[in-house]
């Protein structure tokens, strides 16, 4: 999620999942059939009550976790409806670059060195 003033949306990732308490970029897995675009809309409203308007697929990029080979697909979603809430026990925070939470995850960060290189 990304505002007018540049600012886009952190997550902390809640207890009882693999890295909790570190910060990454909301989002979730997609199900069976479903589109990238689906997901996103899915995910966007279960984790942060907003509803997606504008999104655009951005960059994808896979990351080795030692619990799991994950797949990740970026979207720069640009509109939306609601105020982000943390439906699931997650802090969120709106930042610019350098950001200034700590530890961030492992897959996280080659997204903030593209933030540096394409603000958008």
């Amino acid at each position: 999620m990304m505002r007018e003033d540049g600012a886009f949306l952190m997550a902390s990732r809640p207890q009882g999942k693999p890295y909790a308490g570190y910060w990454e970029f909301p989002g979730g897995k997609l199900e069976a059939g479903e589109s990238l675009r689906d997901a996103l809309a899915r995910e966007f409203e279960e984790e942060l009550g907003v509803r997606v308007r504008e999104a655009q697929f951005w960059r994808s990029l896979r990351v080795d976790y030692p619990h799991a080979l994950v797949d990740l697909q970026f979207c720069r979603i640009t509109a939306w409806e609601g105020e982000p809430q943390g439906r699931e026990g997650q802090q969120l925070s709106w930042q610019t670059l350098p950001v200034t939470l700590s530890p961030v995850l492992p897959g996280a960060l080659p997204v903030l060195e593209w933030l540096a290189e394409d603000p958008g």
